[in-house]
């Protein structure tokens, strides 16, 4: 059966990783800032999808956030899964020193994103169906020095979707955090790998297993992170401040 897929963020890498993946068959409806999407649309025809729509979109604006998604629904159809794979990672100095530059972290990786959550889940929960991805991090698991600002907002996204998941029980719609480590990519281009580190490839492939598999809502990317951050106490303080941001 043919579903519709939309993907926020669909230039970036882990996104548009998701949406080849997930393209065969289907509906894909790319969103991102205004630029070219012709890499990815194409990868995504030749992934097997029926249609490709790329739609401009730009997260910050939270207000134009319903017409937004009653826009690709009413080019795609209702949305079946929905991956809000955008963010920034910003400049920790600049934020600490610039409140616009914190502000500006703060807003599109939490705000932005539990705005156009809200958004996606009443829509799906009026249909009864449909499943949301929301990506947190390990950052947001225990908030570093290193990155507070970055690790603050993925935090806040954690607890939303968390709470968010779980006033979605029964409702028939599911929504997965996924919770990656460090991620080596163009975000991350230049820093030293953390122990237990991915790549967009990892990180899609353990998300798209996820959404077929129906089961776990919370994701960790590899999945032993999550007993390591369970024993956080015992990590030698070496690892610990080489952890993921």
């Amino acid at each position: 059966m043919s579903r519709v897929v939309a993907v926020f963020g669909g230039r970036s890498e882990i996104g548009h990783a998701i949406a080849t993946r997930l393209a065969a068959g289907n509906t894909v409806a790319l969103l991102a800032r205004p630029g070219s999407l012709d890499t990815e649309v194409a990868a995504c025809r030749a992934a097997g999808a029926q249609r490709v729509i790329p739609i401009e979109f730009d997260a910050d604006d939270t207000d134009s956030h319903d017409d937004l998604v009653a826009r690709v629904e009413a080019e795609a159809g209702p949305i079946d899964i929905a991956v809000l794979a955008f963010g920034i990672l910003g400049d920790q100095a600049d934020a600490e020193r610039d409140h616009r530059a914190a502000v500006r972290i703060l807003h599109t990786d939490f705000v932005a994103q539990a705005s156009l959550l809200t958004v996606l889940a009443e829509r799906m929960r009026q249909r009864g169906t449909g499943t949301l991805v929301a990506f947190s991090s390990v950052a947001g698991v225990r908030v570093r020095r290193a990155n507070y600002v970055y690790g603050s907002a993925k935090a806040g996204l954690d607890g939303f979707a968390s709470g968010l998941a779980d006033a979605l029980h029964s409702s028939g719609v599911r929504l997965v955090i996924a919770r990656p480590g460090f991620v080596i990519g163009r975000m991350t281009e230049g820093m030293e790998p953390a122990p237990f580190s991915s790549t967009p490839d990892q990180v899609a492939d353990a998300v798209v297993a996820e959404i077929e598999s129906g089961k776990r809502v919370e994701l960790w990317i590899p999945w032993q992170l999550k007993a390591m951050f369970s024993v956080s106490p015992f990590i030698p303080r070496a690892v610990w401040r080489r952890m993921p941001r």
